[in-house]
């Protein structure tokens, strides 16, 4: 039904032309419409009025449309709901910005018989609001119909005037999507939310959690996924967002929710995934190991668990599962989640990423499937896809067809062999100047310390607000020399910003009031207004243009890309410059000879082999003595390299081997 338009409401013949005139309208204006016959809050309303229709979209009034033939009942019902929407507002503290019931229900509410409807861009005019005031209002109204709740601490100011807190401030709505995502029922166990990096993926899991967690009392979940730092920052975000949730219920930590990452450790059994259910079920559980990876070791509790339970009725280690960040696992990992788990699993994954593995209208059948992405600005996120996938240079590394780019949430064009790319603008970034950039390129012409240095006290002066929790800076190549640099830029940070710094691949969390330094393999599922990338040189190694696109979306605001001069190629200068002027990437599309090589080349490149077996290819190709072999793939694992491509695991062996002989 499209991401712009949700329909909670029941379409009958008495409702249907007004209902399909709307979705029509949505469409044509690209806005956002929700039609209600309720509010989605709380499951407990319901009322005894059924020929009314609640029509919410931002900048305009609420206009409830009765389409029956009794006028008081019809009255009665919008009292009803205005009356439990001020109730809504009282329990999240909305009261002190949008006001009394009885004072917004008279400016900010249109009842209208369906009969005098004749227009739908009249209609729509008629309700239509200026005064930014009442703007702000209204979409704090739309978030307490539709359960999409925004802390007030955060909204509550007058407009800012820095773009910091412009977009800080800025209230969040669910898009028709991610709203069907979590009051839409599945008959299916496993559940699949698929979406670009930025979709909102992860704060969806977490309503979702919340609603399990409350409306099934006695159930056990386990949120998971395969970053620590990642699930370490998942398990500290809960208790605050079921805070401002108003969840009543007390979070039984470690009785009937669980949040760690999917391995664990063998010292504690709560420490993991994985290491749960192996305790559950008294099974082996296997450490990670230079022959053990983490697909065979769920291979093996799979195979422990029925041949234990085969002749007997086994109980479920859990009710629900949520896993984020999904295109880290294989499908082994679901395989075991499925086996042990009651009900429901919710897997989120990352459909660009996913296409770094295959063709993604093959191997991608989500139930729910997001392409608007409302993290990062439309010209970021572009631009960081061009990257990507070597969109920009002669050679693509990859290529997709015009159902996938319409997959992922691109407005496609084709004329001849080019291919017109945008993508729409949203609401998070509408008040921002459309000359802002947000996407920076920065050749480097000092120390990458120096540059970092420069560019934070830019920040600082454009955006007076700013604090160290705001800026993430990532060091995408993976070789020793990243550590080297992040030490240096940790001390010049401490020295003329004053700000304390914390090393992400050392901490494996997000600190509160440092500035985050990290490794590409420690980012996931964070973000920050502000990220500042730094590679030394464009490689075509399909891992790390991953990680571009990866890292560069992890802003909300800007992105900085520091990088040696003549690093980016022309093409990919005059790409982004394109991006910027014009709002769309013009590609060239490849022949159909060219498309079998990328194809060919690609998937070579991405066969996949375990962190051993790699190991043991760079030791024969690079004739490393076995004696040497376990202390190297011990330091592999100590600098978390677990993930790393041939390409950088060959430069870190090289430049290790010689400490190694030591």
């Amino acid at each position: 039904m499209g991401s712009y338009f949700y329909l909670q409401s029941e379409q009958n013949s008495h409702n249907e032309n007004i209902i399909n005139n709307l979705k029509e309208y949505t469409e044509r204006k690209k806005q956002l419409i929700y039609v209600l016959d309720r509010p989605l809050t709380d499951q407990k309303y319901n009322y005894k009025y059924s020929s009314a229709l609640i029509v919410l979209s931002p900048k305009n009034k609420i206009a409830i449309i009765n389409y029956g033939d009794k006028k008081d009942d019809f009255n009665n019902y919008v009292e009803d709901v205005v009356e439990d929407i001020g109730s809504i507002s009282d329990k999240y503290l909305y009261k002190g910005v949008i006001g009394r019931t009885r004072i917004w229900k008279e400016s900010l509410l249109k009842k209208i018989d369906l009969n005098v409807i004749s227009n739908i861009d009249d209609f729509f005019s008629t309700i239509s609001l200026s005064d930014p005031i009442d703007i702000k209002k209204i979409d704090l109204l739309i978030s307490l119909f539709i359960g999409s709740i925004n802390d007030i601490e955060r909204v509550k100011d007058n407009i800012p005037s820095n773009n910091l807190d412009k977009v800080k401030q800025k209230i969040q709505l669910f898009d028709g999507d991610q709203t069907r995502f979590i009051y839409e029922k599945s008959e299916d166990k496993k559940i699949r939310i698929q979406g670009l990096s930025g979709t909102g993926k992860t704060e969806l899991l977490l309503h979702k959690l919340k609603d399990l967690y409350v409306n099934d009392s006695s159930s056990k979940i386990f949120f998971t996924c395969h970053n620590k730092i990642l699930a370490d920052n998942l398990k500290k975000r809960i208790p605050s967002f079921f805070n401002f949730m108003k969840v009543e219920q007390q979070i039984e930590w470690g009785n009937r929710l669980w949040c760690a990452h999917a391995w664990g450790s063998s010292y504690s059994i709560n420490s993991g995934a994985y290491q749960y259910i192996c305790s559950y079920y008294q099974i082996p559980f296997y450490r990670y190991s230079y022959q053990m990876s983490f697909s065979r070791a769920c291979k093996l509790a799979i195979d422990e668990i029925k041949y234990k339970f085969k002749s007997e009725e086994k109980e479920y280690a859990f009710t629900y599962m949520l896993i984020d960040e999904s295109q880290d696992f294989d499908e082994t990992f679901f395989d075991l989640c499925e086996l042990v788990t009651e009900k429901n699993i919710y897997l989120a994954g990352d459909i660009f990423q996913s296409i770094f593995d295959e063709n993604i209208s093959n191997t991608i059948e989500p139930h729910f499937l997001l392409g608007k992405c409302y993290r990062t600005d439309p010209k970021t996120l572009m631009f960081a896809h061009g990257l990507g996938m070597g969109l920009f240079e002669e050679i693509k590394l990859r290529w997709l067809e015009e159902k996938e780019w319409k997959d992922c949430g691109y407005n496609v064009n084709i004329e001849g062999n080019k291919y017109y790319l945008s993508r729409e603008p949203l609401r998070r970034f509408e008040d921002l100047d459309d000359e802002f950039e947000s996407i920076k390129i920065v050749e480097i012409t000092e120390s990458f310390s120096n540059t970092v240095i420069r560019i934070i006290k830019e920040i600082q002066e454009e955006n007076k607000t700013v604090s160290p929790d705001d800026i993430g800076i990532i060091l995408i190549d993976g070789d020793k020399e990243v550590y080297e640099l992040a030490d240096k830029i940790e001390l010049v940070i401490q020295r003329d910003i004053g700000w304390a710094v914390n090393k992400a691949y050392e901490s494996k969390e997000k600190k509160s009031g440092t500035i985050l330094i990290s490794n590409r393999n420690n980012v996931k599922g964070l973000e920050f207004p502000f990220v500042i990338c730094i590679t030394k040189k464009i490689n075509n190694n399909p891992s790390y243009r991953n990680s571009l696109y990866t890292m560069l979306t992890r802003s909300f605001i800007k992105s900085f890309l520091l990088t040696q001069p003549k690093s980016l190629t022309t093409g990919m200068k005059s790409s982004l410059q394109e991006i910027i002027d014009k709002n769309q990437m013009v590609i060239q599309e490849p022949t159909t000879a060219e498309k079998v090589k990328i194809q060919t080349r690609f998937k070579n490149s991405l066969r996949k082999l375990s962190h051993y077996e790699l190991m043991q290819k760079i030791f024969k190709k690079l004739k490393v003595e076995k004696q040497y072999h376990d202390k190297l793939f011990q330091l592999t694992q100590q600098m978390d390299m677990l993930e790393s491509d041939e390409e950088t695991l060959i430069g870190f062996i090289r430049s290790n081997l010689t400490y190694i002989k030591k």
